[in-house]
């Protein structure tokens, strides 16, 4: 059926009335309902309609965030869209409750699990509650500390892999190599060996990447894009109708950005299910079979799906859940840890007195040991120091989200002063409301690490850290810091991530110096920090880039 044009106007001008009623509405409840979180003091908002989206997720907004934390120490009231409030928080005490103590009131935000089920199905980072922990239960052994001792030599497989590539770069005549792809290509492989028993990467110049490593490897420049509507118009689209209904919905709007999505989620998931068919295969052939395989049957998703099938049967994954692991575990493998190592790549490059003392350490380590395996590297002291101070200052993720699932209480290590001249150390955080977790900023709080909390300074792991870092019982799972989170929802693989970094560093750094390039490098936060470069001498970014770390390689004697 057509409509005409009459009957389409009338349906366009009955879509405005709507929405100009529910704004209304929503102007309404603004101006009569007295907000509880009012009292707590934080900047104004331009815009009723985004209230702080665009400078929360603003890619460029380093300058915001931090001016936030300085001005608002601990706590501070930001503005949601259509009037709402959120709270900022990095308040240490806070956060032991957020991540811990009350961690069922203060559970993962509905928006974040959304998006993550779109993309990667029902793996860890989409679900909650006690289904949540049930999965969580199961896939724990596979990121213990003995079973990861298993993995080191094929991490130094895929690492040589890496070195011999760059080497054959230099010996073409580069000397300008673009970091950030080899170092995500290199994780995706890593954990695809050790993770999924599969190789996904040749790793040499010639080989084309993986449609995994593609898609992947935008996920994070799509979601940026994706930013404020995924909060408004997103909640309506999962609820439509049944799942190829929704499929429907999503193909006929004319959205590029879903379709981005769409795309990436569609690769994603054509990749694990081939992946898992294969080991379903396998697994039913017998562990002898399972032996021939890259990993030779130790990699986390064929000891995960066999202890699923030993697993009481209130406790055990479907097969989709089992395919959220899995594209989960690649992504988050992959993005987070290969940008954190480019974080260190960069400083070392714009630091050659710490490089340098930094391969002394690895090339005498090595005169001992020809291959540094897992003990070995956890007794290199700084390497140890460079990697966390790097974690520290520069989270890949600078900030995540809860949300209240019940009226809660929030205790507070500093007071703040109320709009209303009064001091206060906590404070009630009403049902529903969204909560913004400054990971970076609790990292860097001069409070908690001292004047130099802002500076890059590896020597400070050295010593004795300040009394004031215990004092605060920072709720995060690694040293101190938040960067890897705490709690239940902690990240589960942040032991892998040590490893990977300590292994691809040891590598790199025995056979090669790092200079920065011609072009500026800087950094975006398109949800997880990236490297981009600016067209201009001055640096100057406007939106979204490409992700690239071009750096100057050479060889050493």
């Amino acid at each position: 059926m057509v409509l005409s044009l009459s009957e389409a106007g009338n349906t366009n001008q009955a879509a405005t009335v709507l929405a100009a009623t529910w704004v209304g509405w929503l102007l309404y409840r603004k101006l009569t309902t007295k907000d509880p979180l009012s009292n707590i003091p934080g900047p104004k908002s331009n815009s009723f309609v985004t209230g702080h989206f665009l400078d929360l997720f603003n890619v460029d907004g380093w300058g915001w965030h931090d001016k936030l934390a300085e001005e608002y120490p601990g706590i501070a009231r930001i503005a949601s869209a259509f009037g709402g409030t959120m709270v900022h928080v990095h308040d240490p005490k806070a956060l032991y409750h957020l991540m811990i103590k009350d961690q069922t009131t203060f559970e993962e935000s509905d928006d974040i699990l959304r998006i993550n089920r779109l993309i990667f199905g029902p793996g860890l980072m989409s679900i909650s509650g006690d289904h949540h922990r049930k999965q969580r239960k199961l896939i724990n052994p596979v990121f213990a500390s003995d079973h990861l001792r298993d993995m080191v030599p094929i991490f130094h497989n895929v690492t040589q892999k890496l070195r011999n590539s760059i080497r054959a770069e230099i010996s073409r005549g580069k000397t300008e190599i673009e970091m950030f792809s080899w170092l995500n290509r290199t994780a995706l492989e890593l954990i695809g060996q050790s993770g999924l028993g599969t190789s996904f990467d040749r790793l040499e110049p010639e080989s084309p990447p993986h449609p995994f490593y593609k898609a992947a490897k935008s996920v994070m420049e799509t979601m940026a894009k994706f930013t404020f509507s995924r909060f408004v118009i997103l909640p309506y689209v999962e609820n439509l109708g049944s799942a190829r209904f929704r499929r429907f919905v999503v193909d006929m709007l004319p959205w590029k950005d879903l379709h981005e999505i769409r795309d990436i989620s569609d690769t994603m998931h054509a990749t694990v299910l081939n992946i898992y068919e294969t080991k379903k295969h396998l697994l039913e052939k017998g562990d002898q079979v399972f032996t021939e395989q890259v990993s030779q049957g130790r990699d986390a998703i064929s000891i995960l799906m066999k202890a699923n099938m030993m697993a009481p049967e209130d406790e055990k994954m479907s097969k989709e859940e089992l395919l959220g692991q899995m594209s989960t575990l690649m992504f988050g493998a992959m993005d987070t840890t290969s940008n954190a190592l480019s974080r260190v790549l960069h400083l070392l490059s714009e630091n050659q007195d710490v490089q340098d003392r930094l391969r002394e350490e690895i090339r005498s380590a090595k005169k001992v040991h020809d291959q540094l395996m897992y003990e070995e590297l956890h007794q290199l002291p700084y390497l140890d120091a460079v990697c966390k101070e790097t974690l520290r200052l520069f989270p890949p993720l600078p900030f995540t989200s809860r949300e209240a699932k019940q009226d809660g209480v929030l205790p507070l290590a500093q007071s703040f002063t109320g709009l209303d001249g009064k001091e206060y150390n906590e404070v009630v955080i009403p049902r529903d409301t969204m909560l913004i977790v400054s990971i970076r900023a609790c990292n860097q709080d001069p409070l908690i690490w001292g004047p130099d909390a802002r500076e890059w300074k590896p020597e400070r792991w050295l010593s004795p850290l300040p009394e004031s870092v215990a004092n605060a019982r920072i709720p995060g799972v690694y040293s101190h810091l938040m960067t890897f989170i705490g709690g239940g929802r902690a990240c589960i693989g942040f032991k892998f991530a040590q490893l990977e970094m300590k292994v691809v560093l040891s590598t790199l750094l025995e056979s090669f110096r790092f200079s920065p390039a011609e072009k500026r490098v800087s950094w975006q936060m398109t949800i997880i920090t990236r490297p981009v470069v600016a067209d201009d001498s001055e640096g100057e970014l406007n939106g979204p880039r490409n992700a690239q770390l071009p750096l100057k390689v050479s060889l050493v004697a």
